[in-house]
């Protein structure tokens, strides 16, 4: 279901499949992974929308005609959360006002089916070359985390992080104070078919607590009991 091939980033691109036809959706994770993306697919339209605003990928790929909710629905739902997570629509409705349909609700892209292999390539490549250049780094406090070279940076201070600690903290950069569950930082950093266990997150979450008093950082990684971890700045 993963690959662990690493981007320039230092870690896999995340997609998202929401995609009823399970044949198609199986298809499309091969043809991704052959490629070194990280895939995880959804058939239904309301484990889609759940996984997509718990998550944090760097595309959806989604489908429109979809039991639970349709793609249009999930789409509002993922920009009224203020995600700017790119999102590729497949579908086979290619009438024009079914395209600016999908356009209005927040797509990026817009495929009809049946599409070629090259164009899907060449549409999610586009789509993640826009995301992954919006930004070299993630902010919170007085600390950023750079995204080029893994490092943790606070004024004149910096520590390097390992590939595990980079992927954890970039999730909790990624989500501030919104609570992340030890589940999501399990799937997402050790995936699914791991034998990692929550004694993992925490045992991280200890180095990463370590790296931010070392450099002087006001940000705190806080504790929910039974939910998860958040950022939270120190108070002054």
């Amino acid at each position: 279901m993963r690959t662990t091939e690493k981007t320039e980033r230092g870690v896999p691109m995340r997609i998202l499949i929401i995609e009823d036809e399970k044949l198609l959706a199986d298809s499309l994770e091969a043809l991704l992974r052959a490629k070194a993306y990280e895939t995880e697919a959804r058939y239904d339209g309301e484990s889609g929308a759940e996984a997509a605003l718990q998550g944090n990928y760097d595309l959806l790929i989604l489908d429109i005609m979809l039991p639970g909710m349709n793609g249009y629905d999930i789409a509002r739902k993922i920009r009224a959360a203020r995600s700017a997570v790119p999102i590729l629509m497949l579908t086979a409705k290619s009438d024009l006002e079914d395209r600016i349909e999908g356009l209005n609700a927040g797509a990026d892209y817009y495929l009809s089916k049946p599409f070629d292999v090259r164009e899907f390539l060449a549409s999610v490549n586009a789509l993640l070359r826009r995301q992954d250049n919006q930004a070299d780094e993630y902010r919170y406090g007085n600390t950023r985390l750079d995204i080029s070279t893994g490092r943790l940076v606070c004024g004149d201070r910096k520590i390097r992080l390992s590939s595990r600690e980079y992927e954890v903290m970039r999730l909790l950069f990624q989500t501030k104070e919104q609570v992340l569950s030890k589940e999501s930082i399990l799937s997402q950093v050790w995936g699914l078919d791991s034998n990692a266990v929550e004694n993992h997150v925490e045992v991280y979450v200890g180095f990463l607590r370590k790296k931010l008093v070392n450099i002087g950082s006001n940000v705190r990684i806080v504790a929910v009991r039974g939910l998860g971890y958040h950022l939270e700045p120190e108070k002054e």
